[in-house]
């Protein structure tokens, strides 16, 4: 385990480097200057100027290899071991300015919204929509799972058909149109709950429920799937012979090893409901990574897009990782 620890956070800066080159390449190409955005900033001439010139937003090439820099921590270890970012700190600490902002791995000001750093928004929206993807995973793998197993332990049935039917509901059905009939049910038809709510633990319910859909539907097939393999096993006929009860044997030797696929599904899984869905965030007025997103796309706010795409990456990354070394603990035979 130790060696794919390793060999994974090897590979990770690699990865995050492809992954920046064509987020920035593709972000540059979006039409538009974001210092002159109707909803942008809108500074005056010799003000954007002057910004062009500071954020190297004049060059492709130039903004490629600062931002690489600053992203990096390079910039922060340089300026740290050379002493200059001490020096500059006194000095602004004697003439009573504020201190420079340094940090380790600085993803820079955002260009939509004015004295805010891209490391202060992400900060803020990201708990919000982790908290909300981690209630989705949890209500997708209840759900899902229990969908599976009812469907998995007669097959062709009409409870079997009926999960099937939920579940291709749950992965047709787009999300906004999931969301808003959700809306128009609940908070408005019989007053339950309300629209663009947040900050209460029930606000979070039906955007959860949302976002949960796709993954569930998607969970319900792996498991009926799996579960139908593993309960024609040679072994599921010895135990149930041996008068093994049937909860036991659905339970511990049936789902155990028909979760192997799932639990391969979770990593990325995670990291797309942990970041937000943009949609359901759109929808419900969530206050997550998903809206700030949109509007920084729409703005061409650079340094926004690129951190929020690099904090997404880095953690469908390390998701990943995780469920790797939870297959190899489920399943010690797995190499």
């Amino acid at each position: 385990m130790l060696n794919l620890i390793i060999r994974r956070l090897i590979q990770l800066p690699i990865i995050l480097l492809i992954i920046y080159t064509l987020t920035l390449t593709l972000a540059w190409s979006i039409p538009g200057n974001p210092l002159e955005n109707s909803e942008g900033r809108q500074p005056p001439a010799e003000v954007a100027e002057a910004m062009k010139r500071q954020y190297n937003l004049d060059s492709f090439w130039t903004f490629y290899g600062s931002y690489l820099y600053n992203v990096s921590g390079a910039k922060y270890a340089v300026e740290e071991l050379s002493g200059r970012a001490g020096q500059e700190r006194r000095a602004a600490q004697e003439a009573g300015r504020p201190a420079p902002h340094l940090t380790p791995f600085d993803m820079g000001p955002s260009l939509k919204y004015t004295d805010w750093r891209v490391s202060e928004i992400i900060s803020g929206s990201l708990p919000v929509s982790m908290a909300l993807g981690a209630v989705a995973m949890i209500i997708a793998l209840l759900l899902g799972m229990t969908a599976g197993v009812i469907g998995a332990i007669r097959p062709n049935s009409a409870a079997d058909l009926g999960t099937l039917a939920v579940a291709l509901v749950g992965i047709s059905l787009p999300s906004f149109v999931i969301g808003t009939v959700l809306l128009l049910v609940f908070p408005v038809l019989l007053g339950i709950g309300q629209v663009a709510a947040w900050g209460r633990v029930q606000d979070m319910i039906l955007p959860a429920f949302t976002l949960s859909l796709p993954f569930a539907a998607y969970i319900a097939r792996l498991t009926r799937m799996g579960m139908i393999d593993v309960l024609s096993q040679d072994f599921i006929r010895t135990a149930r012979a041996k008068g093994v009860s049937e909860m036991r044997v659905l339970l511990k030797h049936g789902l155990k090893n028909a979760f192997l696929p799932v639990l391969s599904y979770l990593g990325p899984a995670t990291a797309l409901a942990m970041t937000g869905s943009f949609v359901v965030e759109k929808v419900f007025t969530v206050p997550g990574m998903g809206q700030h997103f949109v509007e920084a796309v729409r703005n061409k706010d650079l340094f926004l897009i690129i951190g929020v795409v690099l904090v997404f990456s880095t953690m469908l990354i390390l998701l990943n990782m995780v469920v790797d070394l939870l297959y190899r603990w489920v399943d010690p035979r797995i190499t």
